[in-house]
């Protein structure tokens, strides 16, 4: 089965004219709008009429000027404008400053679609002024996203949840390839985050095996290079991807409890025993080597039990003192 793939957009970087210059000129071409229709008619108070031509040029110079004024935007640090005239995309402008560009710059349907959306109350007013006329914050913004109920790689159901920085790095992609980046970003890094708890048990890995809990900075390497890899269509650079919760689901956080304090027990058991075999093979060693007292297999096995029992056992231990002999 074949599948077309839409052609990708790719940023083309544009410079405009300074908007102080143009701000001068037209603020004269106002003026000298006015001052025509207020000369036209002064002239022409001596015959009654005014002088029509000079009057119709003032006239359309008003509309004309102000139409100009429109093409005027600032841009603020880090900030872009997608410049599209007539549905055809002309180019991005990354520098800050004021400018000026074709008033006939039109706005973008993601602009439309929030502006149509806090008129009638349903979105953030300020959001969508801020949107206007294809602007494009280029800086890190984070998504912390909600605690997803997951399985993992052995089926067990966990509770996870990542947070990730981006930014925008192609405006051109992020514009016109998905119809919303913001909204696009979410639900990849909700399927990116669990495609990836599939692959990784929670703890208690087999041999040499990477797990959610132990191997975190891997974890994270490999979920910020699959998001990186979903959201390079949208032109969105993912700097940062870090887990920020991660925990057994509600219905078997309890057993695992246990399991996990069995585990500790059985630990802490093997070492208390591997200790005190030592300090057997210790103490036997020093007496012989010393000739503090001879013992036979039988003494032997008598005296490791005994020691066994002192250093193992968990109550404390009440001596019995032998005022007889050894053997006896």
């Amino acid at each position: 089965m074949e599948t077309n793939e839409m052609p990708s957009n790719r940023e083309q970087v544009k410079r405009l004219a300074n908007g102080w210059p143009m701000v001068v000129a037209l603020v004269l071409l106002l003026l000298g709008g006015i001052g025509l229709i207020i000369y036209s008619i002064a002239a022409g108070s001596a015959t009654g009429q005014p002088i029509v031509p000079l009057l119709l040029a003032g006239v359309l110079m008003i509309p004309v000027c102000i139409i100009l004024l429109t093409g005027l935007f600032t841009l603020q640090p880090n900030e872009a404008r997608v410049l599209v005239l007539f549905g055809a995309y002309k180019g991005t402008v990354r520098e800050p400053g004021l400018h000026w560009g074709n008033p006939f710059y039109t706005n973008g349907p993601q602009q439309w679609g929030a502006k149509l959306a806090a008129a009638k109350g349903r979105g953030d007013q300020a959001a969508a002024i801020r949107q206007g006329r294809n602007k494009i914050s280029l800086r890190a913004r984070t998504y912390n996203g909600a605690a997803l109920k997951v399985n993992d790689k052995r089926g067990n159901p966990i509770e996870i949840a990542a947070v990730l920085v981006w930014r925008i790095e192609d405006t051109a992609q992020a514009m016109f390839d998905v119809d919303n980046y913001e909204t696009y970003i979410q639900t990849q890094s909700e399927s990116a985050l669990r495609h990836l708890a599939s692959l990784y048990a929670y703890d208690d890995g087999e041999e040499n095996e990477s797990t959610l809990r132990s191997n975190m900075d891997e974890v994270s390497r490999a979920l910020r290079a699959e998001l990186q890899e979903r959201l390079a269509k949208a032109g969105v650079m993912v700097d940062e991807a870090r887990l920020t919760h991660l925990a057994y689901a509600p219905e078997i956080a309890q057993a695992m409890l246990r399991r996990q304090q069995a585990e500790a027990v059985i630990a802490a058991r093997q070492k208390i025993v591997h200790g005190a075999v030592s300090m057997v093979d210790m103490a036997l060693k020093d007496l012989a080597e010393k000739h503090v007292v001879q013992l036979d297999d039988e003494r032997k096995a008598a005296m490791v039990s005994n020691l066994m029992v002192v250093l193992c056992g968990e109550a404390e231990v009440h001596p019995v003192i032998n005022t007889g002999t050894l053997y006896s």
